[in-house]
């Protein structure tokens, strides 16, 4: 079976981003960068909510394209519409049936983007495997939380830490 990485950037107060969906304060140049960009090999598949796969948006994505040129794409929203195409499939309804389904067939690792919404029902149904947070030394105060519910009582294993010289620390989990 298909393996699921809810692999993302968080503050140390557990934001994955401020209330308005920006991400300003995230450390965005340092060897944690290249690490990240070098991890996408590991994934043939990426999996997003609307806001998620939207935030592209301000930097040029249109509706349909793929963010990540290497990774087919699910986008999980009732209210986007657009032309799927091989890479970038629209899933409207049936979420958790959608993703039990994708992770039995063939294929590689598949990367959790974000956001916490969908990241919190996937954790409910027990849908991830693996969390990588890239935690950063700032705190928002306020934002999107990593996971969204209320129903969440999870124990983690430590898999692997790293401290990068700019503060940022790279900690890996696996979800029993």
């Amino acid at each position: 079976m298909r393996s699921i990485n809810y692999h993302i950037a968080i503050t140390l107060d557990g934001y994955i981003c401020r209330e308005d969906g920006s991400i300003d304060g995230f450390l965005m140049e340092g060897e944690h960068v290249e690490d990240f960009i070098q991890s996408l090999d590991s994934y043939d598949s990426v999996l997003m909510g609307r806001k998620t796969y939207e935030f592209g948006f301000q930097f040029g994505l249109k509706a349909g394209q793929p963010a990540y040129p290497n990774l087919r794409h699910y986008v999980f929203s009732k209210s986007l519409d657009f032309n799927q195409s091989d890479a970038v499939k629209l899933i409207k309804s049936n979420t958790i049936e959608h993703i039990k389904d994708l992770k039995q067939r063939r294929g590689g690792n598949i990367w959790l983007c974000g956001g916490g919404k969908l990241a919190g029902a996937l954790l409910e149904n027990n849908l991830i495997e693996k969390l990588t947070l890239k935690v950063n030394p700032i705190i928002f105060g306020s934002g999107k939380k990593l996971f969204t519910s209320g129903k969440i009582n999870k124990y983690f294993k430590l898999l692997s830490t790293r401290q990068y010289d700019n503060g940022v620390i790279l900690i890996k989990y696996k979800i029993p």
